[in-house]
């Protein structure tokens, strides 16, 4: 016997998600994020299950990009920081991973490094995010130093969104202005959106897509859940219960003793915790699903476990299912009344949580 928790992984799910990008994007080609370990999914797993119908993936890093190749992956790979260090650039015209330029360094470096396989690069331009970019202003010239690099063959431009969960939002037009402005008469590739922009701001789709959250099956939208988008999730958080007790009205649960019974009451104990990614800070009355229907968690999250008010399944014992977030229970619900979002939950599922792919 093991520990009952694990992370169910639907393929199915996977692909029907990037059918719903196609879906609203069809003239754009589409690079899938993976970063994060496949937004907690797995890397591999998620870049090898995308492989036949994707143009191309995103990741963070060259770490990432090389544990892509590493897996068979041939589709190009954008490195959406960029590189570090010019040390890195031998290795990343080696294995033919594109770099996102964002900064003057990275341009000087490209501009003095020794012959190599040319690189296509990414120049990324701050429409209005103020993270990483290049003030359009400055671009043109940016262009010029590139395209007058010869470690360089190919430059393709993006920019990131800002607020694009938010409907009618005059920054996210604003930056669809700006950038489709700057790119107007430049001839290059661009990039703009991501899963919101797909879903929400078609103007925003332009020759490539970025789609992350979205492929996962979650909503990147504000008021607007997965399931009214067609999205399915792609993970089930799971576990069993482990404990079943009979608790007197009055009695303590948990560290601190913050939460007392209303009434005579059993209450049941599931083998997960904020040691395996469930979040710490979520409240009592998150809800889980036992055997199927809701019931609230009560008293604090532990490391390895969480208890449960199981009032409302008084039959409820030892070895029965209980699920945290997919199937059932959107993910972003749970994350909502966590007070964080559904990227963070799904980004921090631990690897002591075995992933089984169904």
């Amino acid at each position: 016997m093991s520990r009952p928790a694990r992370a169910l992984l639907d393929a199915g799910a996977l692909r029907h998600n990037l059918q719903q990008v196609r879906r609203h994007a069809p003239r754009a080609r589409v690079m899938a994020v993976v970063k994060a370990n496949g937004y907690g999914h797995g890397l591999a797993w998620v870049a090898r299950t995308l492989s036949e119908s994707t143009d191309a993936f995103g990741v963070s890093s060259i770490e990432e990009g090389l544990q892509l190749r590493a897996a068979g992956i041939t589709q190009p790979v954008c490195l959406l920081e960029g590189f570090f260090t010019s040390d890195e650039l031998p290795l990343l015209s080696q294995q033919r991973l594109e770099p996102v330029v964002h900064h003057e360094a990275q341009l000087r470096a490209l501009a003095t490094v020794p012959a190599l396989s040319p690189l296509t690069v990414w120049v990324k331009v701050d429409t209005g995010m103020h993270r990483l970019g290049f003030p359009p202003a400055v671009v043109p010239d940016v262009l010029q130093q590139l395209h007058s690099s010869p470690a360089v063959t190919k430059v393709r431009i993006m920019s990131h969104f800002a607020r694009a969960e938010f409907s009618n939002d005059a920054v996210t037009q604003s930056q669809i202005d700006d950038f489709a402005g700057l790119a107007r008469n430049l001839g290059l590739e661009t990039s703009l959106a991501n899963s919101a922009g797909i879903l929400a701001w078609p103007a925003s789709h332009l020759d490539w897509v970025r789609p992350g959250i979205m492929l996962y099956g979650a909503s990147p939208l504000e008021q607007q859940g997965a399931a009214a988008l067609d999205l399915r999730p792609v993970m089930t958080l799971e576990s069993a219960l482990i404990a079943v007790q009979p608790r007197k009205k009055g009695d303590p649960i948990g560290y601190g003793g913050d939460w007392r019974c209303p009434e005579d009451m059993p209450v049941g104990v599931a083998a997960i915790g904020y040691g395996d990614g469930y979040p710490r800070h979520a409240p009592p009355d998150t809800p889980v699903l036992v055997n199927g229907r809701r019931v609230p968690t009560v008293g604090r999250v532990s490391m390895d476990m969480i208890t449960l008010d199981l009032r409302s399944q008084p039959q409820a014992k030892i070895g029965d299912p209980v699920a945290l977030w997919g199937q059932g229970l959107p993910v972003e619900e749970v994350a909502e009344k966590a007070g964080t979002l559904s990227y963070e939950l799904l980004c921090h599922v631990t690897e002591r949580i075995p992933r089984v792919v169904i």
